[in-house]
């Protein structure tokens, strides 16, 4: 357990942040292996599992719940030196874990074939998602216990474990994915089936390796077999900060449906630009993303604590950092875009829609950043709320005209771009003033 209420902001931030870029950077790695070994499969094997990777978004919707309804819990809890309070969240969170991972399979069997045919732009599409599905989704469901293992490593400063995993499940994925997606040494490639499976497999792993990592190292938390039963009052706890993070995950499903479904009589090109330029972006995104995942156990150990002060401050430098490092990306991006994706397009149709996708997107980099960090000091916060409500006001701005402007005539991709960084500058400016807000009611309340 390492303590956060004393000592320098900054270092904290930094130490923090810097084995958790690095950890979040192998595991994109871990996506885009992936995506190189399926585009040497064609446009269809592209767009397909690109579409059908967009149901990560809801499988995520549901581990934001449970990590961030963990995590924030037991670092206030160990803000006010409460052990008890924060082992019982912590086995609540191996509970709902399992029910979690059960909806995924059973729910992501019964319905992916239906969510493949409303969003692939032909037959050959939908059926690379669905093959890719059948195998990601284990993978997926296995996802939870590496959450709430590591949302309790989080609350309690240890950040490094999280770090280890993933690099050596970004590499096991590097060995697996040329010997499952195209065949090395067997002779019997599967295709994007074994894009998915190479997944599952390395998850599987990764899971293994973070329990042993949590047995060894966590002292503060650990497992208890008497608490191991639903406590329905803790799970409202959870539930309260978890669920509008979740569901903003949930939104992120709707709102990247909507373009896959707005851009699908394009063409599989089209689709497939689309896929490798939101990853490739995902991807950029990592170092704010990093900054603002550290700012929340900072904040909410400082925040049990009673040091508004120091909360922030936290956020001060934390939107400093995140804002710095997102501009730096935006002009590179604004310079060379296809430096970014060139790797992935073979096809000049593809490249195209891709470059211009990050050159016209990175101008919403830093506002992205911004959002990133605000939702972080919101989980500090205990209330995140403001964040869904601001979610679900971008998702209206932009669904609604994006649907329209399909229908008119001269619509090209290039305005759905647009309109995505239209809406992203004005959700940053909105959620901006509801932390605002937020911070300054709590000040009051921390006052009295």
């Amino acid at each position: 357990m390492r303590d956060l209420t004393t000592g320098s902001i900054p270092a904290h931030l930094v130490r923090l942040a810097l084995p958790m870029a690095l950890g979040m950077i192998f595991q994109t790695l871990y996506y885009l292996v992936d995506l190189w070994f399926v585009t040497r499969l064609g446009d269809a094997a592209v767009a397909g599992v690109g579409s059908a990777g967009n149901v990560q978004f809801l499988v995520m919707a549901l581990t934001q719940v449970l990590g961030v309804g963990t995590m924030p819990l037991i670092a206030n809890a160990v803000g006010r030196k409460d052990r008890d309070d924060a082992t019982l969240v912590f086995n609540q969170s191996v509970v709902w874990a399992a029910v979690c991972a059960l909806l995924t399979l059973v729910l992501g069997y019964a319905l992916s074939g239906r969510y493949m045919q409303a969003v692939g732009a032909d037959d050959a599409t939908r059926e690379a998602g669905l093959s890719y599905l059948r195998w990601y989704l284990p993978g997926l469901a296995l996802q939870f216990a590496l959450v709430s293992t590591g949302a309790a490593l989080r609350g309690t400063g240890i950040v490094k474990p999280t770090m280890i995993v993933q690099i050596v499940t970004v590499v096991l994925n590097i060995v697996l994915a040329p010997v499952l997606i195209a065949g090395w040494g067997t002779g019997r490639p599967l295709g994007v089936a074994g894009a998915g499976l190479a997944s599952s497999l390395a998850i599987a792993i990764a899971v293994i390796l973070m329990i042993a990592y949590f047995l060894r190292l966590e002292h503060y938390v650990g497992f208890r077999p008497e608490l191991l039963r639903a406590r329905w009052d803790v799970l409202a706890r959870m539930l309260r900060i978890g669920v509008p993070p979740g569901a903003e995950f949930a939104l992120m499903f709707l709102f990247t449906g909507v373009i896959y479904f707005v851009i699908r009589d394009f063409g599989p090109a089209a689709q497939a630009g689309y896929g490798i330029g939101s990853r490739v972006m995902q991807s950029i995104f990592l170092p704010a993303m990093a900054v603002a995942f550290s700012a929340a156990p900072l904040a909410g150990q400082n925040m049990g604590a009673g040091r508004m002060d120091r909360v922030h401050e936290t956020f001060r430098w934390a939107a400093i950092m995140g804002s710095a490092l997102m501009l730096l990306l935006t002009l590179c991006c604004q310079w060379r875009p296809e430096l970014f994706v060139g790797g992935f397009a073979d096809e000049a149709a593809v490249l195209v829609v891709s470059t211009d996708f990050l050159r016209t997107i990175s101008w919403n980099f830093v506002a992205s950043g911004l959002i990133f960090t605000c939702s972080g000091m919101f989980q500090a916060l205990g209330n995140t709320l403001p964040s869904l409500i601001s979610s679900t006001t971008r998702l209206v701005t932009f669904a609604a005209p994006a649907l329209w402007l399909a229908q008119r005539p001269g619509f090209r991709l290039r305005h759905v771009w647009m309109l995505s960084v239209v809406t992203m500058t004005a959700q940053a400016g909105f959620t901006l003033w509801l932390l605002r807000s937020e911070m300054r009611r709590r000040s009051v309340v921390t006052a009295a």
